[in-house]
């Protein structure tokens, strides 16, 4: 259990190093290349962002490390601390303090998804036993909600137009995981299986959309106002269609879905807050006054 509490915060310091170079890297990028392939093969050329790539492999490493350790539902919470680890080292490297507001909003993110994980704990369910209707609702639900975002995020600016991206995002990842566990139970029948399963492909092109979405998040706002939706948007879709879909299992009762509840309303609280942060606000309008001086972004 010790081995899987280490390599946790582990992978989640290295998961909030990852994001922070790409982020850094994103932020320097133009403008009109937002939501743009284009937007990712420029960054395929910055070693900045290469580095963070680098560093999410080894945070998925470390990650598989502690689930060989120790269940899920105790791995998956200890990684949201790369909360704790982003927002603030982000702040620090562009000699900006931290408030009372900001660290309030970050532990309450961070706090409420590890609170909303750890009681719900998930388990169980067989993704095998989804029908070809239900995958068709799944990803027109995606569809949708991913095309409201993007549309709320054109008439939004500053921190919010990049939390409505990210929320796009983390809709994208969190059907991309649902596509994963899909692909993997196949995999259990060999190679050729999977290969034959539109969801395998279905996965390769959720991953593509999802990694752009992801940077042109980080392109256009803070780290703190991308970043903490990303991370609970992503597992809230996940367990719902495990739980709708999948047949997955969480555990209720009093007094763990009050605890549950609690969490879920936290991480809002949490993200309404940086957004609204004044401090938040100043990284974003430094990021844009160095872009225009062809500076490296905004955590530079």
């Amino acid at each position: 259990m010790a081995i899987a509490v280490l390599a946790s915060l582990a992978a989640g310091a290295c998961f909030a190093m990852a994001g922070l170079l790409q982020q850094w890297a994103a932020g320097a990028r133009p403008d009109d290349e937002a939501l743009r392939l284009r937007l990712l093969r420029g960054l395929a050329r910055d070693p900045l962002w290469l580095g963070g790539i680098a560093l999410a492999v080894v945070a998925y490493g470390f990650q598989s490390l502690a689930l060989a350790f120790g269940p899920l539902s105790l791995v998956q919470p200890l990684i949201v601390a790369e909360l704790v680890f982003a927002v603030p080292l982000s702040a620090r490297l562009h000699r900006m303090r931290l408030g009372p507001r900001e660290w309030a909003g970050t532990a309450a993110v961070a706090a409420g998804l590890a609170a909303a994980l750890g009681t719900a704990r998930p388990h169980g369910g067989r993704p095998a036993a989804a029908s070809l209707p239900q995958w068709l609702l799944i990803l027109g639900a995606t569809v949708a909600v991913v095309c409201a975002a993007l549309a709320v995020a054109r008439r939004l600016s500053g921190p919010w137009r990049a939390s409505a991206t990210a929320l796009a995002a983390g809709t994208v990842m969190g059907t991309q995981s649902v596509l994963l566990a899909a692909t993997v139970d196949r995999l259990r029948h060999g190679p050729g299986a999977a290969l034959a399963a539109w969801q395998t492909y279905a996965l390769v092109l959720a991953s593509l959309g999802g990694l752009l979405l992801i940077q042109t998040a980080f392109q256009q706002g803070p780290l703190a106002a991308s970043m903490t939706v990303v991370d609970a948007t992503e597992p809230v879709v996940a367990v719902s269609v495990g739980t709708l879909v999948f047949g997955e299992s969480v555990t209720t009762g009093w007094p763990l879905s009050a605890v549950t509840v609690t969490g879920l309303v936290l991480v809002g609280a949490g993200i309404v807050g940086l957004d609204s942060s004044p401090v938040v606000a100043a990284l974003h309008e430094r990021k844009g006054r160095e872009r225009g001086r062809g500076g490296r972004g905004e955590d530079r």
